[in-house]
């Protein structure tokens, strides 16, 4: 997967709490196992009309915000279903970070296995970024994950934590594959011993 040090983009405001899985891509867009084209499902029941049409009123449909590569979201987001499509979605879209006071724990997982930097903030520093994403393409905020620290617009520094593992993963674009392909000589290694030691199995 893609390598994450450091974003800077548009932050998106969705001041929604309870954002469940469904709601991130709805049900008829899980037909696929393809990683790819789950972008223009994303949110979907939300951001078009029943025509098809898009809801102007929805927030990535709004020219400030149709280029967000951040998501400042309310509290408890990527609740419901464990579905994979859901950061899948995101990703597709162009969404790289999602900031919110809390998320899902499968769904916060799942992030990190596709490239995605959820992060956790206080209500106190949630609020000062959604103020800072409503401001739209004028107020771009900065993501430093090697120094653990979002950047707002006018300068301030919010820091946020997160697990050093986690942390690796995502600098060195690793996912449960590219962690077991680190391991390869020692692969190779033991499988050319199990053959010589064992040759009839």
């Amino acid at each position: 997967m893609e390598k994450f040090s450091r974003l800077t983009g548009v932050a998106a405001p969705l001041p929604v709490v309870n954002i469940d899985t469904d709601m991130i891509i709805p049900k008829d867009y899980l037909k696929t196992i393809k990683r790819t084209g789950l972008g223009k499902g994303l949110f979907a029941e939300a951001r078009y009309n029943e025509d098809g049409s898009e809801n102007p009123d929805f927030v990535l449909n709004q020219p400030a915000w149709r280029n967000a590569s951040i998501l400042i979201a309310g509290d408890n987001f990527g609740c419901g279903s464990s579905r994979e499509h859901a950061p899948w979605a995101l990703l597709d879209f162009g969404i790289r970070c999602v900031i919110s006071t809390s998320f899902a724990d499968i769904f916060y997982n799942n992030c990190f296995k596709n490239g995605i930097l959820p992060i956790v903030v206080s209500q106190e520093d949630l609020d000062k970024l959604m103020d800072d994403a409503r401001r739209g393409a004028n107020a771009t905020v900065s993501i430093g994950l090697e120094e653990q620290e979002i950047r707002g617009p006018d300068g301030g520094v919010i820091k946020f934590d997160i697990d050093a593992f986690k942390k690796h993963c995502l600098l060195n674009g690793l996912d449960d594959i590219g962690l077991t392909l680190e391991k390869a000589s020692a692969i190779d290694s033991y499988e050319t011993r199990a053959s010589d030691n064992h040759p009839w199995l």
